[in-house]
């Protein structure tokens, strides 16, 4: 199951939506992502939030409209994209993207990236309008190179052991990051896919591209 989560970002940092539809995709709207949603005429099948960000007309108007929608206190211990997110893991999705995430507050954007540790390798994707990023452990990972994102760059959550690279512009052999390097920001695929590989350590790869 593929679940994308639309959180209630400013919307102007979202993609095309409609892009990412299909089939085998499950919608779920969070908090005011879920006006979002029908804007983009994508009719979400389930929603979580407290709804604190719409007036109370819209919040009954969203009642009548959803099949399932989850409605929590304001005061909790938990975001409600980390809500949505529980439960989009508890049903095993094999892969989650999350929209609306980014932009605005920066506690939310932090808060956000942190919900990445939460899923495998490469589980939970965080896209916007020029960023699609991801979360990866220590072993040996494939990117495929993608056309759209000019750039894919390589941020060390923990430190980061014996660092490898192949297939890239600026390769590297087992090298150590350290917490703080700039050493792998904006580095680009030279053919159609590469690998990425670390004996110790969090990683976050971002692939990028500039606003048009």
């Amino acid at each position: 199951m593929i679940i994308h989560i639309v959180a209630g970002g400013p919307t102007n940092f979202l993609p095309h939506l409609q892009a990412y539809d299909g089939e085998d995709v499950y919608w779920v709207g969070v908090d005011r992502g879920v006006l979002a949603l029908l804007h983009a005429g994508i009719m979400p099948k389930r929603a979580f939030g407290d709804f604190d960000s719409i007036n109370e007309q819209e919040l009954q108007q969203l009642k009548m409209k959803l099949p399932h929608i989850d409605i929590w206190p304001a005061e909790k211990d938990q975001t409600d994209t980390d809500i949505a997110l529980e439960w989009a893991l508890e049903q095993q999705a094999t892969k989650i993207r999350l929209f609306g995430a980014t932009g605005g507050r920066l506690d939310h954007l932090f808060g956000n990236v942190q919900l990445l540790f939460k899923g495998k390798d490469g589980q939970i994707e965080l896209i916007d309008r020029q960023n699609v990023v991801t979360l990866y452990r220590n072993g040996e990972h494939i990117v495929e190179k993608r056309d759209e994102y000019t750039y894919i760059s390589f941020i060390p959550l923990t430190p980061i052991r014996a660092l490898t690279l192949r297939g890239f512009k600026y390769p590297l052999d087992a090298c150590d990051v350290p917490l703080g390097s700039t050493l792998c920001v904006s580095n680009e695929l030279i053919h159609h896919f590469g690998t990425f590989s670390f004996a110790e350590g969090i990683l976050m790869m971002i692939r990028s591209k500039d606003e048009k």
